[in-house]
């Protein structure tokens, strides 16, 4: 499950310029509540902070690079607006899988025609959020200036670090790191 959850997020390309914030022990105080514990852990794993709670920052950095003029805000204010929508709706996502795990403790394991099934529903709707990423950040990098678009070549694809988070070495997928 925490692998599809983390490839949804992949998918969706919600990438950010703000660091994760490391929790500073791995067992919480006695007196933790169990919310401040699912907040930092999700089965024994650290948990990283939700779409919703970088995409302002992560707009920010893009905008800011790319020096978006007053004659691009309108393109910049619809690929914004998608942006924003899209975090606010993986922020959902996750928090339903969040309460399903907790409430599921049979730990139903799937047969392989289910997981191609759910792998399938994920491919989908992840291609419908790429796709309508793409609506808007095609007028958005058709209103940029050259020099503009060499910068955009490099914040939309990039996923932190000089060259991506992997150092420019490509990922799984075998792309160099995706917006």
């Amino acid at each position: 499950m925490n692998k599809l959850m983390m490839s949804a997020l992949i998918a969706a390309g919600f990438a950010t310029a703000v660091p994760m914030t490391m929790a500073q022990t791995a067992n919480p105080s006695p007196g933790a509540s169990q919310g401040q514990h699912a907040k930092r852990f999700h089965h024994g794993k650290q948990a990283f902070s939700l779409p919703g709670e970088r995409v302002e920052a992560r707009l920010a950095y893009i905008k800011t690079a790319l020096k978006i003029t007053d004659a691009q805000q309108t393109q910049w204010d619809a690929y914004a607006g998608v942006m924003r929508r899209q975090a606010k709706e993986a922020d959902a996502r996750i928090q339903s899988h969040r309460e399903k795990m907790a409430a599921n403790t049979e730990h139903k394991h799937l047969t392989a025609i289910e997981r191609l099934e759910r792998r399938q529903a994920f491919m989908a709707a992840a291609s419908t959020r790429i796709g309508e990423r793409l609506t808007v950040q095609k007028p958005l990098y058709a209103a940029l200036s050259p020099e503009q678009r060499q910068i955009a070549d490099k914040v939309f694809a990039s996923r932190g670090g000089k060259h991506g988070a992997n150092g420019g070495k490509g990922d799984r997928y075998g792309g160099h790191g995706r917006a």
